[in-house]
């Protein structure tokens, strides 16, 4: 992804369960602004997009005012459950959104190509461009937070699937006859090893865990990250998200540990699990990937009309 013109950003919008993040990102990757809010859970649906709204025009406004740049169209990470291209977002932790069509208002509100996907797979983006996968054609990134999440790059595509939820990796079996899962089933990643499924088993938070707890959610996401490394002939994994990176070297060296014993095929053995290395630059980033992709087609298709 290069730049065309140094005076031209990606309005980013990263929308997660508990913060809306706006920021102007450069066609390099550069994060430039941002202004972020936390989400008001009991605000309706149509007041919580007055705020984006008013997070959106601001960053605008630096954009034309302050940065002297050209908004040239807007990224956006949004939790999911979402339709693609954000048609119509259902975030779980965002109830006052249900079906919401978020990238056609977005699009009437700013005058702007708007483009879209899930968080997990604009992290995807985001550190296969400038972070830990960096020259990667084949990886998974993974969000470990209150749902896990992820987004699979293979060989250099992004994954979609039919719905646009490729990569929705919380739901691979890693304890056979493990805790409940909202999603009705038993076992899966997102029951054993979310924030909120720690509460829920330990009766503690991820603020405060117990060794114990930390190796156990370790060693579940790297069982996981076996099955898919195994399946997709992947080498690397990026584990981002308020409990992989709350809980450390203790974490990541259980994941390490559980991805060498269930990754012994000859094309996923030695395959590593790392974290993120774009922090909290890292969603806006993905967004801003999202959004430059975006731009990329449609000057590319521009040109063969």
């Amino acid at each position: 992804m290069s730049a065309e013109s140094v005076d031209e950003v990606i309005v980013a919008l990263d929308l997660s369960a508990t913060a809306i993040t706006a920021g102007l990102v450069t066609m390099r990757g550069e994060v430039i602004d941002r202004d972020e809010t936390p989400i008001d859970h009991h605000l309706q649906g149509e007041a919580l997009f007055s705020v984006v709204v008013r997070l959106v025009d601001g960053q605008m406004e630096r954009a034309r005012d302050h940065h002297m740049a050209r908004c040239v169209a807007m990224g956006i990470g949004c939790a999911g459950p979402v339709a693609p291209d954000l048609e119509a977002v259902s975030p779980s932790d965002i109830p006052a959104w249900r079906e919401f069509p978020l990238r056609g208002r977005l699009a009437a509100t700013t005058s702007l190509p708007v483009f879209g996907d899930l968080d997990a797979k604009a992290l995807a983006l985001a550190e296969g461009w400038l972070g830990a996968a960096q020259g990667k054609d084949c990886f998974m990134a993974m969000v470990v937070g209150s749902s896990i999440t992820g987004g699979i790059v293979l060989n250099g595509q992004l994954l979609d699937g039919a719905g646009g939820a490729a990569g929705h990796v919380g739901h691979v079996i890693v304890e056979p006859n493990g805790h409940r899962c909202p999603c009705g089933s038993r076992g899966c990643l997102e029951a054993e090893a979310s924030s909120t499924a720690i509460a829920a088993l330990t009766g503690r938070t991820v603020a405060e865990p117990t060794y114990d707890t930390m190796q156990r959610a370790g060693r579940m996401v790297g069982r996981a990250a076996a099955s898919v490394c195994n399946l997709l002939d992947l080498d690397l994994v990026v584990v981002g998200g308020p409990v992989a990176v709350g809980f450390g070297a203790t974490f990541f060296n259980s994941a390490q540990e559980a991805l060498d014993e269930h990754a012994t095929l000859r094309n996923s053995r030695g395959a590593r699990i790392t974290p993120v290395r774009l922090g909290d630059r890292g969603p806006l980033v993905g967004a801003a990937a999202i959004g430059v992709r975006g731009v990329v087609r449609r000057r590319r298709a521009a040109r063969f009309r």
